[in-house]
């Protein structure tokens, strides 16, 4: 096994991940990313997507909302408003969530109502995330 990179998952309600990986990959505002061992340090801001670690032949995959990410000294930390892990997400919610917001956003498009389309954008943003992880 090579070298290896801290990675911490914080969110609101405390740590969601602190442990040794091989390899970060993380849905940056500017673009996906990966991160390694020894990596030089940068600030991202980080979307709604999932953020995947290795550690061997483990992979592990995490719904993440909206956040920070910083890498410094051999250590990634994100600091997010939710992470959940697959097993966590309840399919059918996420679901409910979809279908609810595909319809907001058809009636904001129809009433240009800016408003309400970012926030039903947003809501879709994360269930097809929720889903895409749950999937995993």
């Amino acid at each position: 096994m090579g070298q290896q990179i801290r990675l911490e998952v914080v969110t609101p309600s405390g740590s969601k991940v602190n442990e040794d990986v091989d390899i970060v990959n993380a849905p940056g505002v500017g673009g996906d990313f990966g991160v390694l061992a020894n990596h030089a340090p940068f600030l991202s801001t980080i979307k709604i997507g999932t953020l995947t670690y290795e550690n061997g032949k483990k992979r592990e995959s995490l719904m993440v909302s909206g956040g920070f990410c910083e890498v410094s000294n051999n250590k990634i930390t994100f600091l997010v408003e939710s992470a959940e892990v697959g097993s966590e997400i309840d399919v059918e919610r996420a679901m409910r969530a979809k279908e609810r917001a595909e319809k907001r956003l058809a009636q904001a498009a129809q009433q240009a109502e800016n408003f309400n389309r970012r926030r039903a954008e947003i809501a879709l943003q994360r269930a097809l995330a929720r889903l895409k992880v749950a999937k995993r």
